[in-house]
């Protein structure tokens, strides 16, 4: 697969876990928040009290682990800092917060891809 395919099957993932979530009563407040050169949150959104960072892992099989296993002490630590600075550019440094995963697995159908599974990991670290 190339890096083009992976991106877009990995952007595909990202609209299908805002949709996802928007269905389990999630509001999406930003996607793709960027800071600088340090990175981005693919999704931030509100869940009840809690404001939720939230990393989503597409793939195609769970050959290499589960996506949520991609999610690495590194980049927990990542999106944690762009976290902190969202909350306090947004004046919410005292809110409650959360950082979940949203696995996406699909598959090629018909050239089309499919969802087999979305999984929601409230807590992840």
């Amino acid at each position: 697969m190339t890096s083009k395919n992976t991106r877009d099957m990995g952007t595909e993932g990202e609209q299908r876990a805002v949709d996802f979530l928007i269905a389990n009563n999630y509001t999406i407040l930003k996607t793709n928040y960027r800071v600088g050169r340090i990175g981005e949150i693919d999704i931030i959104a509100k869940d009840a009290e809690y404001i939720c960072f939230i990393e989503v892992k597409t793939r195609r099989s769970y050959s290499f682990g589960t996506p949520g296993e991609a999610v690495t002490f590194p980049k927990q630590e990542k999106i944690k800092l762009i976290a902190s600075i969202y909350l306090s550019n947004t004046g919410n440094m005292n809110s409650c917060v959360r950082f979940d995963v949203v696995e996406v697995l699909m598959v090629s159908i018909n050239s089309t891809n499919e969802i087999k599974n979305i999984n929601l990991i409230k807590n992840a670290f």
